[in-house]
């Protein structure tokens, strides 16, 4: 099963933009009101440089981060096979994250303000040690409409998955059977001798 996340996914990334664009306006303003209480500082000046530093920044900020973020989304996909989930993503390097279900102990469901509002959630995928980042987790399937079923199908394949890997340690195959009737054999003839 191939899918792509939400566009969803990309309202919530502006809704984010303009939460910092918000953050920085505040931040401005809050500069505004010191220099006031002090004589020393030409006023005016400061304003004008405080205000036009403020616009750059957060013209900086979108012209840079609105057109990576748009690419990112569009390019990102995910496929759950049998064995694996697949993870494809980039923009300039494509990258194929394959995650095996014998290596995936546990799915976290995700959700933040913008998540709940927008009806869309997250799964982050975690692995026995094989993270390579902070987080502990080792892959996100990001901006899911139907998220709550996502997560109930991820984890009842964990569950089968988890069953068929004790189901072949329980059962040996091949050379292995024949190792262990012989050892059951010699263990039987030991236990005679000792009678």
């Amino acid at each position: 099963m191939e899918f792509k996340p939400s566009g969803k996914l990309i309202t919530k990334s502006w809704l984010n933009l303009i939460s910092i664009t918000l953050l920085i306006v505040v931040i401005a303003f809050v500069l505004y009101l010191f220099p006031a209480l002090d004589s020393e500082i030409d006023f005016a000046e400061f304003i004008h440089y405080l205000w036009w530093i403020t616009f750059l920044l957060i013209l900086a900020m979108w012209l840079i981060s609105a057109p990576i973020m748009i690419l990112w989304i569009k390019n990102l996909s995910y496929s759950i096979e049998d064995d694996r989930i697949v993870i494809h993503k980039g923009i300039l390097t494509k990258i194929k994250q394959n995650i095996p279900f014998r290596m995936i102990t546990d799915f976290m469901l995700e959700r933040s303000l913008y998540d709940r509002w927008l009806g869309i959630g997250s799964i982050k995928i975690q692995t026995a040690g094989q993270s390579q980042n902070s987080s502990g987790y080792e892959g996100k399937l990001s901006g899911l409409m139907e998220w709550d079923k996502m997560h109930e199908e991820l984890r009842a394949k964990l569950a089968q998955t988890e069953k068929s890997v004790e189901k072949s340690v329980q059962e040996p195959k091949g050379s292995l059977a024949e190792i262990l009737t012989e050892l059951k054999k010699i263990s039987r003839i030991l236990e005679e001798r000792k009678k």
